[in-house]
């Protein structure tokens, strides 16, 4: 068996222009970045295309191939004759270096040049970190400075950034050595994928949209207890200035040569999990059926998808479809598949009966997968009057996600009305309320001191603020070790913070960080150059 960089470097790649070309768009439309990577211009066009949500049940601490379902998807539905394209995140370096891998697919369901997508690729998540780290480095020289804006260094919340998991430097002092270096206050880094910069990068619909909210970003508080935001710094122009290029969405292709548009990648554990609104908007306006992909489960990036993204956006999915798999269901099942499918169900009602959506429930079916395994799948779906397929993207390609194609059209065709989990005008404390006991099954909320403090303090400008909740993939508790479909379980909420520049807030639950560390043996150690070639990448 190939390894899924020996399937890329086998792969047939064509000219870049000759994928936009099949889209209609002319040499004017886009900016080649080599042969086979673009920047793409703003498209005029209508939206016309049918967008399809793909995600996932609670999965395991490998993943499940969500994203290989998702190429695998949209090669099947041009197997069909539709035309279709992908919308996907960016990788982010932290888990391309640690545990998780990259983010483009495996097997023969992947989207190339993998090894560019995976590592620097155009360059739009260095000039996020060197917007984010700008705005850090003019906070820190207006304090050496005078502080004209009276700003309390021990009120900064604005963190510094870098796109790799380094554990040490959750929590650091910076300033020392002696006057002549700035003022010594604590401060704090997070991994690139987590920051305010990319949520604002991805919630943006323009330009002038995008200076706007980098400009909104609250970065501390004064003495007099007013908010200091970007612009008082006069920080927006040139942190715009820096994303300019980054802004314009990349399109790539699939193995299959089937159009794929990458851009933007927040985490869903720990941001809001989707690509940009600008590349859906823009794939919504090229294709016939667009298929994106959220972060984690129904009650991670779905939910953020949903609540947050297509409120901002405009935006309906036609039809989601829910990634499931035999090793998961084991493990919610304790080995049990039958009780583990518990877990499916509950994500299944989610977004059919509490968003609802059209659903397709997909099995990943991986080699081990027994017959016995596949037909107890389908009963159980059918059980449940569940629309289902199984899928074999990684070793088929499209053609191992026909089935899949095909249900997902007929479920696209049919009428549904999206539902949203909570209303704008609901209190942050509701918000968060609804969230847990209709997404996640819990019995309410429990705020800590602080929390509840600043909910108290909130500015009236915020109440109207969707809610961004970041906790565990691997539960649908606060708990990663209450699995399957716990019960009788309150979400501990424990800190709030106000993103003014995304339009959200932000509410953190249990131990979750912004700043992942290394496993004991992280992917970076495998990784090395061979005869001019990149071996161990995956």
């Amino acid at each position: 068996m190939l390894s899924d960089i020996e399937i890329a470097r086998n792969a047939t790649m064509r000219n870049i222009s000759g994928i936009a070309a099949d889209l209609g768009l002319k040499e004017d439309d886009y900016e080649l970045y080599g042969k086979y990577k673009a920047k793409l211009a703003p498209v005029t066009s209508p939206r016309k295309g049918k967008l399809i949500l793909v995600t996932a049940m609670t999965p395991t601490r490998q993943g499940d191939g969500k994203t290989t379902i998702s190429i695998g998807l949209a090669d099947g539905l041009r197997q069909k004759g539709k035309k279709s394209i992908l919308a996907l995140r960016e990788p982010s370096l932290g888990p391309v270096f640690g545990m998780k891998g990259g983010a483009t697919g495996g097997g023969y369901s992947q989207v190339i040049p993998m090894e560019d997508i995976n590592l620097h690729f155009t360059g739009d998540f260095h000039a996020i970190t060197s917007a984010n780290n700008l705005l850090c480095a003019l906070i820190d020289n207006h304090l050496q400075q005078g502080n004209l804006l009276g700003i309390d260094p021990r009120t900064i919340t604005f963190k510094r950034c870098l796109d790799m998991n380094d554990r040490a430097l959750r929590d650091v002092v910076i300033g020392m050595g002696g006057k002549s270096n700035g003022v010594v206050r604590e401060d704090h880094f997070c991994i690139t994928v987590a920051t305010e910069v990319m949520a604002v990068f991805c919630l943006a619909t323009s330009l002038e949209d995008l200076e706007e909210r980098l400009g909104n970003i609250t970065v501390a508080h004064a003495y007099d207890k007013r908010e200091v935001k970007a612009r008082d710094l006069k920080a927006r122009g040139a942190m715009t200035v820096l994303l300019k290029e980054a802004f314009r969405p990349n399109l790539v292709q699939t193995l299959e040569g089937t159009p794929a548009i990458i851009h933007g990648g927040p985490f869903a554990n720990i941001a809001h999990g989707c690509n940009s609104i600008s590349a859906t908007d823009t794939a919504l306006r090229l294709a016939d059926y667009v298929v994106t992909e959220a972060g984690f489960g129904s009650d991670l990036g779905a939910e953020k998808f949903l609540d947050i993204k297509c409120r901002k956006a405009g935006l309906t999915p036609d039809c989601a479809v829910l990634v499931a798999t035999v090793k998961a269901m084991k493990l919610h099942g304790n080995g049990d598949m039958t009780k583990g499918f518990a877990n499916v169900k509950k994500h299944y009602d989610n977004l059919h009966n509490t968003f609802g959506l059209n659903v397709v429930v997909d099995l990943n079916r991986f080699g081990n997968d027994t017959e016995e395994e596949i037909a107890l799948f389908r009963q159980l779906c059918a059980g449940y009057n569940m629309t289902s397929s199984v899928s074999t993207g990684f070793v088929d390609g499209g053609k191992g996600c026909i089935e899949l194609a095909e249900k997902v059209v007929q479920e696209s065709e049919k009428a549904y009305q999206l539902k949203y989990l909570y209303d704008l005008t609901d209190p942050i404390e509701e918000k968060l309320n609804k969230i847990a006991c209709k997404c996640y099954g819990a019995d309410g909320v429990v705020f800590s001191a602080a929390a509840a403090k600043k909910l108290t303090s909130l500015e009236p400008e915020y109440a109207n603020y969707p809610v961004c909740v970041a906790k565990t993939q691997y539960s649908f508790s606060d708990d990663p070790k209450l699995l399957n479909v716990p019960g009788n379980f309150k979400i501990n909420v424990r800190d709030i913070e106000i993103k003014s520049g995304s339009g959200f807030v932000v509410a953190y639950l249990g131990d979750i960080i912004t700043m992942p560390g290394l496993p004991r043996i992280p992917n970076a150690e495998a990784i090395k150059l061979v005869d001019g070639e990149t071996t161990g990448l995956f």
